[in-house]
C-alpha cells in the first residue's frame, strides 16, 4: 500500500495506511486518506478505501484528532485514542452509525506529522477567520 503526503495552499492531503480491527488477533488493512481544506477550518475528512468496497467518507472534527493524540477525545459516534502511552505506535479511532462498529489503528506520528501540517496553514483558534462569513449566511438563507 502507497501512502503519501501532499500540502498546498488549498488543502493537506495524507494517506495513511491503517487496520480494520475484526478481532484481537485479526485485522484488514486498509488505507485512510485524510484531507484537510482551510475553506472548512474545523473539519478532517477521512475517506476509507478496502480492496473490494466503495470508499466510505466520515467527517471528523481536527481538534478531536488532535485531542486523541495525547488522551481519549469524543463520546458517541466518534471517539479517538492513542496507545503511545502503553508502549503502542498507534491511535484507535471508532466509528460508529447503524450499520455497526467500526474499530481503526492508525499509525500516531503519520496523523501527527498531517496535523501539524493543518496547523501550519491554520493554527488551532484561528479557524474562524478562515471562514467565508458572506458564503456561510447565503447558505443558511437558502435552506430556509
Amino acid at each position: 500500500m502507497e501512502w503519501k503526503s501532499m500540502k498546498s495552499l488549498r488543502a493537506v492531503v495524507q494517506e495513511v495506511a491503517a487496520q480494520l480491527v475484526v478481532t484481537r488477533d485479526y485485522s484488514l488493512p486498509l488505507c485512510m486518506r485524510l484531507r484537510y481544506e482551510p475553506s472548512d477550518p474545523y473539519v478532517v475528512r477521512a475517506t476509507l478505501f478496502t480492496h473490494s468496497d466503495d470508499p466510505g467518507e466520515w467527517v471528523l472534527g481536527r481538534d478531536l484528532l488532535a485531542d486523541g493524540l495525547s488522551g481519549s477525545a469524543g463520546d458517541g459516534d466518534i471517539r479517538i485514542w492513542s496507545a503511545t502511552g502503553h508502549g503502542g505506535q498507534g491511535m484507535y479511532i471508532t466509528l460508529g452509525s447503524s450499520a455497526g462498529t467500526a474499530l481503526l489503528e492508525v499509525p500516531v506520528q503519520e496523523v501527527k506529522t498531517f496535523l501539524e501540517n493543518t496547523e501550519a496553514l491554520v493554527p488551532r483558534g484561528a479557524g474562524s477567520g478562515h471562514i467565508d462569513w458572506d458564503i456561510e449566511l447565503a447558505n443558511l438563507r437558502a435552506e430556509s
